[in-house]
């Protein structure tokens, strides 16, 4: 009888150091660029948010003839305002979808007011920081500085 030979082979240590540094530095190069797109897509979710704000208080004044104040806030896009002066014509179930108002995507609510500084309105998202103000990826959002 011919013995046989088991030619089973595992990988040695080197080549498994050799796959790991690959990986580690395809990564370096990878997750970077990854990272900086998550604070794009929050940057354009936030513009979307207000452009979708916008056109909800433009029916609302169709509807109306006016913008809902600072003091009914956006809240008037979903129940009819009980203060300050009462649309006539408010569309039943509001003008936005849903029972809530729309956070901006770092989760805070936007700003609004009416009748703002640049314009019949004003919306606005303090950005990542959350503080009015701010450079770049924390930078205010607002309707009248969006391109």
């Amino acid at each position: 009888m011919l013995s046989r030979q088991n030619n089973i082979r595992g990988f040695t240590l080197i080549e498994i150091m050799v796959v790991i540094v690959i990986l580690a530095l395809l990564a370096a190069l990878v997750a970077p660029k990854i990272i900086g797109r998550s604070d794009d897509a929050k940057l354009a979710d936030a513009k979307i948010q207000i452009r979708n704000l916008e056109t909800a208080l433009k029916l609302y004044k169709l509807d109306n003839g006016i913008y809902p104040s600072t003091e009914q806030g956006l809240d008037a896009l979903l129940t009819k305002p009980a203060i300050g002066q009462i649309p006539r014509n408010y569309r039943q179930g509001g003008y936005l979808e849903g029972s809530r108002l729309p956070k901006d995507p770092w989760g805070t609510e936007f700003i609004y007011l009416s009748p703002g500084e640049h314009g019949d309105y004003d919306i606005c998202s303090f950005g990542s920081d959350a503080l009015k103000g701010g450079n770049e990826k924390a930078a205010d959002i607002c309707n009248w500085n969006m391109q």
